[in-house]
């Protein structure tokens, strides 16, 4: 019965000519493939240690993108320094990866138009360093993530040297070493409620301000049209009907997002 009801339901979000080759795919598999970011203690996505399976934002999202599109779903993990890759090389059909959208990113990859959340970066400190605002770490040694968009802010505005490392979990390991850097900065999100949470941060404070604010968007391949437009027109359903900012309540993500509230009455949902 499951195998007669699933091209029907694809069919729905089909345009009547041939699709682009990925949905085609999707469409004969009954099945996506889609990387997500598990990153140590991202409150997008880690591996929940009793199951082994990604956990968080990132991978809700992705299951319920699938479940939306009415075929079954194989999570990937990926990481900042093998997303883009993952993708170009086909080892993934879309990318709820945690990855903001830049002028440089869109240069490589098409993208899904509606975002699913707005964060920037913020930097991660021993609260004894003196830090106080961003213009303090020209000169300093700083870790992030290889590929993070916020290297470039950092060494071009703010003055920093940056020393990149695999993930999140790498780089905040360097920061606890204290030999190889004085903060580390990545997503705001997740240094606000390890700061704010884990009694291991005590000792650490970030930083207020944002870096490079930015919206979160779903990453396919150049071309993919109709790949990009079915997956947009799931994610403005999840919107409207409230089910992404109920994902964010109930994940205990804080502080909330704006544009999640902003982007449910948009798309016909009730605050």
């Amino acid at each position: 019965m499951a195998l007669a009801v699933l091209p029907l339901a694809l069919c729905g979000l089909m345009p009547a000519a041939r699709a682009d080759a990925t949905l085609d795919r999707i469409r004969e598999r009954g099945k996506i493939t889609i990387g997500v970011i598990v990153n140590g203690n991202s409150a997008f996505g880690s591996v929940d240690p009793a199951t082994g399976k990604p956990v968080g934002f990132n991978p809700e999202l992705a299951r319920k993108i699938a479940s939306e599109l009415a075929v079954q779903v194989e999570l990937v993990p990926v990481l900042p320094t093998n997303r883009v890759q993952f993708l170009q090389q086909g080892k993934v059909d879309l990318l709820v990866a945690s990855m903001l959208l830049t002028p440089e990113r869109t240069a490589l990859l098409d993208y899904v138009p509606t975002p699913y959340y707005r964060n920037g970066g913020t930097a991660i400190f021993l609260k004894r360093t003196g830090i106080r605002r961003w213009e303090d770490l020209r000169g300093k040694s700083v870790c992030l993530s290889q590929g993070s968009s916020y290297a470039k802010p950092l060494a071009g505005t703010y003055g920093a040297e940056l020393k990149g490392f695999k993930g999140m979990a790498e780089s905040l390991l360097a920061l606890r070493g204290g030999a190889s850097c004085v903060a580390a900065v990545h997503e705001s999100l997740t240094l606000n409620q390890l700061v704010a949470r884990d009694p291991e941060w005590r000792d650490y404070a970030v930083l207020s301000e944002e870096v490079d604010p930015a919206p979160q968007v779903a990453w396919v391949r150049k071309g993919e049209k109709d790949t990009a437009a079915a997956v947009d027109r799931v994610l403005q359903r999840l919107h409207g009907s409230g089910w992404l900012v109920g994902l964010e309540a109930r994940l205990d993500l804080v502080p909330r997002s704006p544009l999640l509230v902003q982007l449910q009455q948009q798309y016909g949902g009730k605050p």
